[in-house]
């Protein structure tokens, strides 16, 4: 196969620089949680409409009763793994929450064990260990900070099991539609939720700085679309594993942005938690790359 003329790892490496500018573009907006991910969502869906109209609108035809459904739920999912990751922020470090949400591929692992009877290996449930004690480490640190920060920490986890939820549900459905026609879709029902949500608050739509508007475009241009696209695109050349792992490198990054725009410091129960999670998910992916559950990206964040 002929080499693209960008290299794939230059192109996954722009990706997790995207995905990791996540939680910093969230802790500088103003707007609440609900808002912010609404608009996420809305200016994504903005933005790929004219695509979708023009090369895919066709395939809606084609989405059965049971595929619609799923859609819903993994919608309804996302939406609220937004409104919750991004309400911890609001209460603990970008370093964290970050690092927290990466347990994804765990929770995967579990709701397929659960749903799909997926067996655990014995290196699976090491990892699971390992990882978890990194979390309770990190959790640990934040508590001896704030039991807020801990709240945090506890909203973050419940966040990853709800994006967990979102693949669960969708990798159903995309054995039969096209990715950009499951993603639209997708992304629809999870504005059109998460505008429900703002009314049932009372959150208000408008009117708010121009700078929160410019985060509104920047998180959907560069982690939902520029992102994820990337990730998907080097499929072509990398294997699932190698982008999982790249992955696993954006709380690092998210940190390290974290620290120099938003001056937070890195505390060193978030080093070393963070380092044995990391670990432990490393072990996972190595041990999992075959399974189906794992030939999702993560979306986080």
């Amino acid at each position: 196969m002929q080499m693209p003329k960008l290299n794939p790892y230059a192109a996954l490496a722009i990706g997790v620089a995207s995905v990791s500018f996540s939680a910093i573009l969230v802790k500088l907006a103003t707007a609440p949680s609900g808002v912010i991910a609404f608009y996420r969502l809305l200016f994504t869906v903005l933005i790929m409409l004219p695509v979708f109209l023009m090369k895919y609108r066709h395939e809606l035809a084609f989405i059965e009763k049971k595929d619609w459904l799923y859609s819903i739920a993994s919608g309804v999912f996302l939406a609220f793994h937004f409104i919750l990751w991004f309400e911890s922020l609001n209460y603990t470090s970008v370093a964290s929450s970050t690092v927290l949400v990466t347990l994804q591929p765990l929770f995967a692992f579990v709701g397929a064990y659960f749903f799909f009877k997926e067996r655990f290996s014995m290196k699976a449930i090491l990892s699971g260990v390992i990882a978890i004690a990194g979390s309770l480490v990190i959790s640990w640190g934040d508590l001896r900070i704030s039991g807020m920060a801990l709240w945090g920490d506890i909203l973050s986890l419940i966040a990853c099991a709800l994006v967990t939820g979102y693949l669960l549900f969708g990798q159903n459905v995309r054995k039969r539609i096209s990715s950009i026609t499951y993603t639209f879709v997708v992304y629809v029902i999870s504005a059109a939720a998460l505008f429900l949500y703002v009314i049932f608050k009372g959150e208000p739509l408008a009117p708010y700085p121009a700078a929160d508007w410019m985060y509104f475009i920047l998180l959907a241009i560069f982690p939902t679309l520029l992102g994820h696209s990337l990730f998907n695109w080097s499929l072509k050349w990398l294997s699932t594993s190698t982008i999982s792992m790249g992955i696993l490198l954006e709380p690092v990054g998210a940190t390290i942005l974290a620290y120099f725009i938003l001056d937070e410091p890195i505390l060193w129960t978030q080093v070393i938690g963070g380092t044995i999670i990391l670990a432990g998910l490393m072990i996972f992916l190595r041990d999992e790359r075959k399974s189906k559950v794992l030939k999702e990206s993560p979306v986080s964040v």
